[in-house]
């Protein structure tokens, strides 16, 4: 890492970039809107996906019920974190220092740092969530992420360093959170549910004279 606090690119990294745009800026124009919407579409898509295996948690026990209550929390930690990541490291976009044709059509403006890649945090995060809520809902979000990650680079707009670099943080801190998060708020639930079955205490009748 350089001294004033920016990154230094990896070669290879630049190097995938330079043929991944060139390949995208080749490609047949359907395939370019379709990459361009997906890039943010994607992200969408893993929100619903979210939602749908908090659902089926909703009618368990407290544990299930708890991970429902928490599902969206580990994708805005590390959002938080990706954003928070990005003013230490300080790397410039691609498109503003490559110099290639981009998809996206303009380049984030200076001070919109590169690394890691914000879209890329959320996919990995929404998609390990959903994993950890529901396996068969989570087998369909990890390619859907990959396909939101990769599209990053194709428009543009990220190296590939950045995009696996926020996959992978987005994806850890998914696992790490999910269940830490999830212990109290199912002991919290356990409790409501204890004093909610209590048989509320008669009052004594008066005693008439």
């Amino acid at each position: 890492m350089a001294a004033n606090g920016s990154m230094d690119v990896p070669e290879i990294s630049a190097e995938w970039y330079r043929d991944v745009v060139d390949a995208a800026a080749s490609s047949p124009e359907p395939v370019q809107w379709f990459v361009g919407h997906a890039t943010e579409g994607v992200i969408l898509l893993l929100g619903a996906l979210l939602v749908m295996a908090a659902l089926t948690r909703r009618s368990g026990g407290p544990h299930d019920r708890a991970l429902a209550l928490i599902a969206p929390v580990p994708a805005l930690l590390a959002y938080a974190g990706s954003e928070w990541i990005k003013t230490v490291v300080d790397e410039d976009r691609p498109c503003r220092t490559v110099g290639r044709a981009i998809i996206a059509g303009t380049c984030p403006p200076p001070g919109d740092w590169s690394f890691p890649s914000n879209h890329s945090t959320l996919a990995g995060a929404l998609a390990v969530t959903t994993l950890l809520l529901s396996r068969r809902l989570g087998l369909v979000a990890l390619p859907l992420a990959a396909l939101g990650a990769f599209s990053r680079v194709f428009v543009g707009v990220h190296y590939p360093h950045d995009v696996i670099a926020g996959v992978l943080f987005g994806a850890l801190v998914a696992v790490v959170a999910t269940p830490l998060l999830a212990r109290p708020a199912a002991e919290a639930l356990r409790r409501r549910a204890d004093r909610a079955d209590r048989p509320v205490p008669k009052l004594a009748g008066r005693t008439r004279h």
